[in-house]
């Protein structure tokens, strides 16, 4: 068995700086540019060069270079050109990267679609753009992105995609290729220089995020999760309280002790605060944290094994924020708690048909093992809301059933319905596909046990599996407005790299959770 003393290190992000005038003179190896394929009876794909900056670059000819190449201007598709296939233009660097933006610029404002409501936007689509040139870049010293950003909102989106595109987790044996090294994002006629301290607070907490998720689960236990809670508070300033099993018992959470009886690793909750001077609202997060689920006694199939790394997802995610709120010195409370076990069937471990009684004193009668995660949520969600924050959200990869009905790069949320649109709207403003799902109440009465209060989850039906789980956290809620994120399918990319995602750990919920945030200030 092997585990890290050490807090698990951040992975380095490129330096940022921005650039005004030409793009000539912004000094860099590679020339970042955008296209997206003809509409109508154009041909060939279409520079977007709208105030980019691009004086003495030749961009017909470029166009036309392209389309020789078979360059469409695709959705993520990207070439190489060599400055000296243009003769007579001045790049200001050897090679142009160009990124294809497809037809999503004309989706984002297509009323007939949901696109825009799945958090595609103009910012979003330079953000996606400026993700994929810089994943395309690993071991490129520097490039400058000229992606027609018209303000400074823009501007830092397209920042905040070349620095997320960049990540590579530095953990990978062998090493992976560094990382794009410098970014310079050029600033649109008339935009001034904007302040980078909160999108590099949004970048790295979007890297821990992705970091701890890819962690292996030998090296990432609940006890070294807290050691990496406890050491990133203490470098913003967050208090920070531990509750380890024996405090655990004494308090009564039931729910998270259960989970970790099968394992040697004993749980953790972990308790952190964000307290800045005058803040008059309060907001409290909470993430599941099962550092590895291999389903307990109700073992999943060996297929679902390897990727149960990053059931902590949801954990991870609200760490991430945390941080990162910390660090762009958000005007809110921020309450954030990690529920952290491991779900192993081990000779004491839970058993179907137990009982466990949670924080709180609700009784639950375990049906399924493999239902673990509502288990750790609720102690955390109970304890959380007796705080009576004006907002509890909480962020899982909770269920298979997400996954099913909304496929694997859009989450659900559900809850409150004024909390549940909130979250809906954050999302849009910060690029990322959250969808509206609803908790009927017809279903409830399926969590009804003859033995306890509730049984943590619904056996012999498949239908409405994320909706019944949602149900299951509510009853954990009181009168607190609540919200429920489940992020089972985005939280993790099993497939190839897309866009600026790369395979593992996608940070999936932080900067929509971050965008929430702000609207809690003051």
């Amino acid at each position: 068995m092997t585990t890290f003393d050490a807090p698990v290190s951040l992975t380095t992000l490129p330096s940022l700086s921005f650039a005004g005038g030409p793009a000539a003179e912004a000094g860099a190896d590679v020339l970042v540019l955008a296209a997206r394929t003809p509409e109508g009876d154009e041909n060939g794909p279409q520079l977007l060069a709208d105030g980019a900056g691009l004086d003495g670059l030749d961009l017909p000819a470029l166009e036309a270079l392209l389309a020789t190449l078979g360059f469409t201007g695709a959705l993520d598709e990207v070439v190489r050109v060599p400055a000296a296939a243009l003769p007579g233009s001045r790049a200001g660097a050897d090679v142009l990267l160009i990124v294809g933006t497809g037809e999503e610029l004309a989706r984002s404002a297509d009323p007939a679609r949901d696109s825009g409501a799945l958090g595609v936007t103009r910012a979003s689509v330079l953000e996606r753009a400026a993700a994929r040139a810089a994943r395309a870049l690993a071991g490129t010293g520097s490039a400058c992105f000229a992606l027609c950003a018209d303000d400074e909102a823009g501007v830092l989106r397209v920042a905040q995609g070349a620095l997320t595109g960049a990540y590579a987790w530095a953990g990978r044996v062998p090493a992976p290729t560094a990382p794009l090294g410098r970014v310079v994002v050029l600033l649109p006629a008339g935009v001034a220089e904007p302040e980078a301290a909160a999108v590099l607070a949004l970048a790295e907490g979007v890297a821990l995020t992705r970091d701890l998720v890819n962690e292996p689960p030998n090296r990432l236990t609940p006890e070294v999760f807290a050691r990496v809670a406890r050491a990133a508070a203490s470098s913003v300033g967050l208090e920070v309280e531990v509750l380890d099993e024996a405090v655990l018992a004494e308090q009564g959470f039931g729910g998270i002790l259960g989970v970790g009886q099968g394992s040697v690793h004993p749980p953790r909750l972990v308790h952190l605060t964000w307290a800045p001077e005058g803040a008059r609202r309060s907001v409290a997060l909470v993430g599941k944290g099962i550092t590895f689920d291999s389903g307990g006694l109700s073992l999943k199939p060996a297929a679902s094994m390897p990727e149960m790394k990053s059931d902590m997802a949801g954990a991870a995610a609200v760490l991430g924020t945390v941080l990162a709120a910390a660090r762009q010195g958000l005007g809110v409370r921020v309450e954030a708690w990690l529920a952290l076990a491991e779900n192993l069937p081990a000779a004491d471990a839970q058993r179907p048909s137990d009982i466990v009684t949670m924080y709180g004193g609700t009784t639950v009668e375990i049906t399924n093992t493999d239902a673990e995660g509502r288990l750790v949520m609720a102690d955390a969600l109970a304890r959380a809301a007796e705080e009576q924050p004006d907002a509890l959200l909480d962020v899982a990869t909770l269920t298979g059933a997400q996954i099913v009905a909304l496929g694997e790069r859009i989450a659900g949320v559900m809850g409150t319905p004024a909390l549940r649109d909130a979250v809906v709207g954050a999302a849009v403003a910060a690029g990322e596909a959250f969808w509206p799902m609803p908790l009927p109440e017809h279903l409830r009465s399926r969590l009804d046990s003859p033995y306890a209060a509730l049984r943590n989850a619904v056996m012999g039906s498949r239908g409405g599996g994320m909706l019944t789980a949602g149900l299951f956290l509510r009853e954990f809620t009181g009168s607190v407005p609540w919200a429920h994120l489940d992020v089972a399918g985005p939280a993790f990319n099993d497939g190839e790299p897309w866009a600026g995602v790369p395979k593992g750990g996608t940070g999936a919920g932080v900067a929509t959770l971050l965008e929430l945030l702000r609207g809690y200030e003051g």
